[in-house]
């Protein structure tokens, strides 16, 4: 078995985030717009850094304007993860791009997108499940609408409701309103924090939000207290090393603090976070893993244990997840 092949559980993806350069530049030429200043010479997209990277990001997901350049956007991704070993992912899905928070239009978007997702699992056995987020550098405002989105639209397909964007911009709990909302559709939540902001942005989302899971959180290294109290209280970090390398925080995967993270005793989980902007794929983190830290099947079989457990999924689909982690 390689490392391409062995299954895996990612839950820490953005959808707009994982679509392919090529996909992204052959639908604008379809639509006759002009994004060429995105991309590098290699034909992938081309960032300085964190701040220009959103915006690149924006400029991409510029092109995505119908409910069906979602559908196929969907069905190219998942097809690239499958080939990856991946048997069960979580993307966040931002109305924002997908109707500017309309919920009708929503409704449109999500359909394609479901649509899409029945038919990968069908075909490639992949499960896709999805977790609405508003984009924190847009405001609290702006957030509300979002929120009700995710609140309507909760269930099977809709699990969790989450935030992303520049951490930047404000405090966790200016959003409560917005995960208050979500929290009370049922919806399970997390959010991105510890990224850029630091041991005390976890803590907000902690206190201030009362998520289940922290998206990236490697800002805890630097509070012994608040690594106990994570691994108390059992939250789950949706950990993405190559992100973290690729953007300049750490300066390989060998000096990230994942590995020591898990010695701690908190619940890791890897994954992606924006694969073609960060030139990586699971398959690639497994590689890296193993040669960074010499992490072994047993190693990445208990990470897909800790991530099948924290899944937003319900039961009888983590059943079935189960089923395929065991498979020889």
């Amino acid at each position: 078995m390689t490392w391409r092949d062995f299954p895996k559980i990612e839950l820490h993806l953005h959808l707009e985030g994982a679509a392919p350069a090529a996909f992204i530049r052959g639908l604008a030429r379809e639509k006759h717009i002009d994004i060429s200043t995105i991309f590098a010479p290699d034909g992938g997209y081309a960032f300085r850094d964190f701040s220009h990277f959103l915006q690149v990001y924006e400029a991409a997901s510029s092109v995505l304007t119908t409910p069906r350049d979602f559908g196929r956007l969907t069905s190219a991704i998942l097809e690239e993860l499958a080939d990856n070993g991946v048997v069960y992912a979580e993307t966040f899905l931002s109305p924002d791009f997908c109707g500017g928070g309309d919920l009708a239009a929503w409704r449109d978007y999500l359909a394609e997108i479901e649509d899409a997702a029945q038919a990968a699992e069908a075909t490639h056995g992949i499960t896709l499940r999805g977790i609405v987020t508003h984009i924190r550098h847009f405001g609290p405002e702006a957030a509300r609408p979002i929120a009700l989105c995710a609140a309507e639209t909760a269930g099977d397909f809709i699990r969790g409701y989450g935030m992303g964007g520049d951490e930047s911009v404000g405090k966790q709990g200016d959003y409560a309103w917005a995960f208050d909302c979500a929290r009370e559709a049922g919806l399970h939540l997390t959010t991105h924090a510890g990224e850029w902001g630091g041991a005390e942005s976890i803590r907000q989302a902690l206190d201030d939000l009362g998520v289940e899971r922290i998206g990236h959180g490697i800002g805890a290294t630097t509070d012994p207290a608040l690594i106990e109290r994570l691994v108390e209280d059992g939250i789950t970090l949706e950990v993405c090393p190559g992100s973290n390398v690729a953007l300049g925080i750490f300066p390989s995967f060998a000096a990230h603090p994942l590995a020591q993270l898990r010695d701690a005793g908190v619940k890791v989980t890897v994954s992606t976070d924006d694969p073609p902007f960060f030139h990586t794929s699971m398959t690639r983190e497994f590689e890296e893993l193993n040669r960074a830290f010499g992490w072994n099947e047993a190693d990445f079989a208990d990470l897909n244990q800790t991530a099948l457990a924290a899944a937003f999924c319900d039961e009888d689909t983590r059943t079935r997840i189960e089923d395929k982690l065991e498979a020889p």
